[in-house]
């Protein structure tokens, strides 16, 4: 059995922090690709806008189904080794789809380019958890967030600059052999367990065991809701930005990757200073839960300013719902690495963001199915709205403390079905 405790000791976690954010950063950009080119492809493909939900839905199929499987592989053989199989499969299925000339091609593209990115945020949070103390995971988080939100506003800007010069098929080209090239760093991480990291050597909970835990199903419904409206926003953006309020391909791009930019930097300095408060003593518990209700709360008045104010005052308030989800960011994986702790986070995340991540399966389909029916967005605004408040009452009401779990105390034979510990 490999394991990444069983690797050379580095000096230090910073190079792992950087090359991680690093890989969901191009995790993002290859996600969010067919966003920025939907105006394009939809006009030379013919495809209607619920074949353009699907496609964007699809990608989130086999990242689903995938991501268990990814979390318990990451804790089997590594996660190192896990994540860079991952992004060789994302990038191949990222290039291919510049070659795609039907509705069939690239849906069976889109699906695996969600198994391939499947592996990155399991992997990511077993390494994390793993390597760096409970007092800087907030920093460490900020930076990873900082990784995949700033994915989609360079990924939107650069992607849509250049397919309003070369269309969008060289671009998918371009970006697939660019990723490949991160795996030639990779091939030279080591992992410095931490003191906490050494703990995970011994014997780990099952998925039985994590799956009756209150926490996980608390987090889940939160994460749920602030994915549903993240990849609504993400899916729906350009098109909307274009087709309803009538901006150029090259306008979209600008507004969009700034946005997204806005939303980026705000969680890597909430990260910090999220830090700085826990360092000096303030409680992990009260910092991640207000800054999930602040969120949550303006994502509702977000929602309605975008769809019902003027083209001014819609771009605003999409300015405003970035920065404050950006405060977020950082709590979203840092809250079950801190829970699950280095035993159990990479299986943790594999359940928690593969039910989370159903958001992507359903928000992308039903706007399109809504936007079809009714001939605008006031419906699927409107919906994402009332998403927001489910996921207030998860974050809320149904987690409890945000502390870690004292896996010892769990009882293991109630636990059947156990899966092979990694």
């Amino acid at each position: 059995m490999r394991n990444v405790t069983q690797l050379r000791v580095s000096t230090g976690s910073t190079r792992l922090v950087l090359l991680v954010s690093t890989a969901v950063f191009i995790n993002y950009i290859d996600r969010g690709n067919l966003a920025t080119a939907a105006p394009l492809m939809q006009s030379e493909l013919h495809l209607s806008a619920s074949q353009l939900g699907v496609l964007l839905s699809a990608f989130y199929y086999g990242y689903v189904a995938a991501m268990p499987p990814a979390g318990w592989l990451a804790e089997r053989y590594g996660a190192q080794r896990v994540l860079a199989i991952g992004v060789t499969v994302w990038s191949a299925a990222t290039l291919l789809t510049g070659f795609a000339t039907s509705f069939g091609a690239l849906l069976a593209l889109r699906l695996l380019l969600g198994v391939g990115e499947s592996a990155a945020f399991p992997c990511a949070s077993k390494l994390l958890a793993q390597a760096v103390e409970v007092t800087r995971l907030g920093f460490a988080n900020g930076v990873l967030s900082f990784g995949y939100l700033l994915g989609p506003a360079v990924g939107t800007l650069l992607g849509g600059i250049l397919m309003a010069q070369f269309g969008w098929r060289p671009v998918f080209i371009l970006f697939g052999c660019i990723s490949l090239a991160w795996l030639w760093p990779w091939r030279g991480v080591v992992v410095k367990p931490s003191a906490k990291g050494l703990a995970a050597q011994e014997p780990q909970p099952s998925f039985g065991q994590i799956l009756r835990q209150r926490a996980l199903w608390g987090s889940v419904i939160g994460l749920f809701s602030a994915n549903y409206t993240f990849f609504f926003i993400l899916a729906w953006l350009p098109f909307y930005l274009v087709k309803t309020r009538g901006f150029s391909i090259a306008s979209m791009a600008w507004i969009a990757s700034w946005a997204y930019l806005l939303n980026a930097v705000t969680a890597l300095l909430m990260g910090w200073v999220t830090d700085r408060w826990i360092r000096a003593g303030r409680s992990p518990d009260l910092i991640y839960k207000g800054v999930m209700v602040l969120t949550h709360l303006s994502g509702v008045a977000c929602m309605a300013g975008m769809v019902m104010l003027p083209v001014g005052g819609a771009v605003a308030t999409l300015f405003i719902y970035e920065l404050v989800s950006g405060l977020s960011a950082p709590g979203l994986y840092a809250i079950p690495q801190i829970i699950a702790g280095p035993k159990a986070a990479g299986r943790w995340v594999g359940v928690y963001n593969a039910v989370g991540g159903t958001a992507g399966l359903v928000a992308p389909a039903i706007t399109g199915i809504l936007v079809d029916r009714t001939g605008q967005f006031a419906a699927a605004f409107a919906l994402a709205a009332i998403v927001s408040v489910v996921g207030l009452i998860g974050w809320v009401f149904v987690l409890p403390k945000i502390a870690p779990l004292e896996w010892a105390d769990v009882e293991p034979k109630r636990d059947c079905g156990r899966l092979p510990a990694g």
